[in-house]
């Protein structure tokens, strides 16, 4: 499980092609030293399992279901990438859960200033846009953020200088692709009250 709250701006190093599948290896000095063998890592939202270990590389495996459903496909040498460690029971909640599990990807449709913030419009498939409302929560690569307001076939999201300092987002522009992540709390509960539902029904 994961906050979304960024705690490095990766790189990746290499991208080794495998069987229905592909080796990431990650240039992430900062985080590197805290990462054991199996442990997971959330890159740019998508949560990934560590199978190798370096003072500041770190290599993660992923397989062709994550590499089609998610911008993972897209990575390659060079690529800057959100990273966050998983959640300890000892660290603060400062975002939302979140749990790796992109559920579809965005396109960004365009951004603009508005003071000291960047708006970013961001289109999104129905099966995330379902749970998507204004002020609820989402992560948009990896990152926990508040929808300011929901747009035909998409949603706004504002950014703080700081959150655009600490991660991927300084450089985004329209034409971007984004994984996102849907609230859980807002999956379960559409599951349970459709359960509920049925049941009055029958």
């Amino acid at each position: 499980m994961f906050t979304g709250i960024i705690q490095e701006v990766g790189e990746v190093a290499a991208v080794a092609p495998e069987p229905n599948g592909a080796r990431i290896t990650v240039r992430m000095p900062g985080l590197a030293a805290e990462v054991g063998m199996g442990d997971s890592v959330a890159v740019n939202g998508t949560c990934l399992t560590a199978v190798e270990l370096g003072p500041e590389l770190i290599a993660f495996e992923a397989m062709g279901e994550t590499l089609a459903r998610t911008t993972t496909g897209a990575l390659a040498p060079g690529s800057r990438v959100n990273l966050e460690p998983a959640l300890r029971p000892t660290d603060r909640m400062g975002g939302h859960v979140v749990q790796g599990h992109v559920d579809g990807v965005g396109e960004v449709r365009g951004t603009r200033p508005d003071g000291i913030a960047k708006v970013v419009e961001i289109a999104a498939p129905p099966e995330v846009l379902r749970y998507v409302v204004e002020k609820g929560s989402i992560a948009v690569d990896g990152v926990s953020l508040t929808v300011s307001a929901e747009t035909d076939g998409g949603f706004e999201i504002w950014l703080i200088p700081h959150t655009c300092e600490a991660t991927t987002f300084d450089a985004l522009a329209a034409g971007d692709r984004v994984n996102l992540e849907a609230d859980v709390l807002a999956k379960y509960v559409e599951r349970l009250t459709g359960d509920r539902g049925d049941a009055a029904a029958g």
